[in-house]
């Protein structure tokens, strides 16, 4: 699961059988460290998540030290993994509360955003980049470099993470009160929407600065392009008077019925 630059060894065919070996065993340690939570750093993983939004860069030069120092790119410890899923339950209870659900309801909520929202569609757009990547960016594809799979993911979870505590946690302060985001008042969506454009602008950019980090990898600066589309899409939503927050909260209602 876990990233690895795997090199030709002699020239000899074996060596990407030893690299998927390698990798197989990180993904066996991984997966085996998700039971044992006193072996996980949760001080580092609240740093990560602290400096994702704050200074991702930071994040991300400590990929190059774990590269240097364990000859792999992306995480070793679950640590982050059980700190987001805690940070989805509770801000997905806390849509349950507000959108005044009952436990059966907030419950299949949970299930759905968890199993759907981040897993499911975790899943297709790592597949996605992992793909793009592979087969658009590589710098010597006749070479034996590739992004592997588990890191393609592991840059969704951190891309993820920021737009979760915005659109799933802070936002929540803004939906029944403040500015009555999820009526028709122009302040109401003008809010939203620009909380959805910061969310979305923080997936797309710590997206492109985890590709970016890989030195074999080419025009990592086409992953930025579609801020363009999401400029656009936001001053469509505030000339028609879109709310995508109000959407929102009729779709997570649709789905519990």
């Amino acid at each position: 699961m876990l990233p690895t630059i795997s090199q030709l060894t002699n020239g000899t065919p074996g060596s990407r059988d030893a690299a998927r070996h390698t990798a197989g065993a990180k993904r066996y340690k991984y997966l085996r460290r998700l039971l044992h939570f006193r072996q996980m750093d949760f001080e580092f993983a609240l740093w990560q998540m602290l400096y994702l939004f704050t200074s991702p860069q930071r994040v991300y030069r400590n990929f190059h030290y774990r590269k240097q120092t364990k000859d792999q790119w992306a995480r070793d410890d679950p640590a982050f993994l059980v700190l987001l899923s805690i940070w989805l339950c509770v801000s997905t209870i806390g849509f349950g509360l507000v959108l005044d659900m009952g436990v059966i309801e907030t419950l299949k909520l949970l299930l759905w955003v968890v199993f759907v929202d981040c897993i499911g569609v975790g899943l297709l757009i790592s597949t996605l980049m992992w793909v793009i990547t592979n087969k658009y960016l590589l710098k010597h594809p006749s070479q034996d470099y590739d992004v592997e799979w588990g890191y393609a993911f592991d840059v969704h979870l951190n891309a993820f993470y920021p737009l979760l505590v915005i659109l799933h946690f802070f936002q929540l302060f803004f939906i029944n009160h403040l500015v009555m985001i999820n009526s028709d008042w122009f302040l109401g969506y003008f809010v939203g929407n620009t909380l959805w454009l910061i969310a979305i602008g923080y997936y797309l950019y710590i997206t492109f600065l985890g590709y970016n980090a890989l030195p074999f990898l080419k025009n990592t600066v086409v992953l930025l392009y579609p801020f363009a589309l999401l400029a656009l899409i936001y001053v469509l939503s505030l000339s028609l008077g879109w709310n995508f927050t109000s959407g929102l909260c009729w779709f997570y209602k649709y789905r519990v019925q």
